[in-house]
């Protein structure tokens, strides 16, 4: 079987497809056939050696990149009960995170970061390690789903997100696209940020309520409150790091909540003061994708309202380098897959 190996050199980042044998299985593992793969930002600071407990880039190189994928099981270990042969499937992104919270035995369990990912044309994991997925998502759009979809459900669900809500969105990324979705689909107002119209258009036709071009409105938290009668959203998705977060904590109403789940602008150069989360009793959670459980609340979701996720552009399995390209210049609005 075909599968990419990615190593760092003192020439940047190389990629590799080299030939292997398919794994043998244990009595509890399951052999996927894989069908489609998406990208995730995530992928990107693997280029660059990762981050603490997703670093195997730097401590046994290569690495099989990526975490999203979807497929088919088309073998078994014999002691396997909860899937079977045919059986439509997606691994988790932490493989022994099942339910609860996030422990530390967990972290380094992350597909392509802390152990190999899933960039092969077969995969194998415990049984345990995978959900079943429904009938109407293609395999393109269920390999959307294991990190990004699953990050922006469990922002929504700690913050249960509720009808009357007002949910802030930066930009028009993986995670905010799967958010605008979810909030949509609940019956709650996005307002969504971006520095391009065209993007900005998308997330109208998509049911947002709102939207400010922020190279056009720099100051767009003042908007925000102006939106929202000076009252400020009930919960931000915030992906944009150093360079949205103190603008989002203006932005959010008292007692609101601020999802913290990417660094697209960079981290901060010395620590953000705690100022603003104490004066309006912000809560303020760090969000790292999420469970099994939550993997299989958010299909259930989707399945209800029959939702698909956006995908932007489709590559090939050999194309993985220009697809990591073409995410790196962020062009895209919601996801960017390969299939076989």
């Amino acid at each position: 079987m075909k599968t990419f190996q990615l190593s760092l050199s003192e020439n940047g980042p190389q990629f590799n497809i080299v030939e292997q044998s398919q794994p043998a299985l244990g009595a509890h593992d399951v052999l996927i056939d894989v069908q489609a793969w998406s990208l995730n930002y995530r992928d990107l600071a693997m280029l660059g050696g990762g981050y603490p407990g997703n670093d195997k880039i730097v401590k046994d190189p290569p690495l099989v990149p990526l975490s999203d994928c979807a497929g088919v099981v088309c073998a078994v270990g014999s002691d396997v009960t909860r899937v079977v042969v045919g059986d439509r499937v997606s691994p988790i992104f932490y493989q022994d995170w099942f339910d609860g919270n996030l422990t530390a035995t967990n972290v380094g369990s992350t597909l392509g970061g802390g152990v190999d990912g899933v960039m092969s044309e077969f995969f194998s994991c415990s049984e345990e390690s995978v959900v079943k997925l429904p009938d109407y998502l293609s395999f393109e759009e269920a390999a959307t789903l294991p990190c990004a979809g699953v990050t922006a459900w469990e922002a929504l669900s700690l913050g249960d997100i509720k009808p009357d809500q007002t949910v802030l969105l930066i930009g028009t990324g993986g995670v905010s696209i799967f958010a605008l979705q979810l909030v949509v689909a609940q019956g709650a107002k996005a307002i969504v940020i971006s520095s391009s119209d065209e993007k900005l258009a998308v997330a109208t036709s998509m049911g947002a309520s709102h939207t400010i071009n922020y190279q056009a409105t720099p100051d767009w938290h003042i908007e925000v409150l102006g939106l929202t009668k000076g009252v400020g959203v009930d919960h931000v998705i915030e992906v944009g790091g150093a360079g949205t977060y103190e603008k989002s904590c203006i932005a959010t109403k008292l007692s609101g909540r601020v999802s913290l789940i990417g660094v697209l602008t960079g981290y901060p150069e010395q620590n953000p003061s705690p100022y603003l989360v104490m004066a309006k009793r912000l809560t303020l959670q760090g969000i790292a994708v999420g469970s099994r459980e939550r993997f299989e609340s958010l299909l259930q979701v989707m399945d209800e309202g029959h939702i698909h996720p956006v995908i932007d552009r489709h590559f090939g399995f050999d194309q993985l380098p220009m697809a990591m390209q073409y995410l790196s210049s962020a062009q895209h609005v919601g996801k960017v897959v390969l299939t076989k």
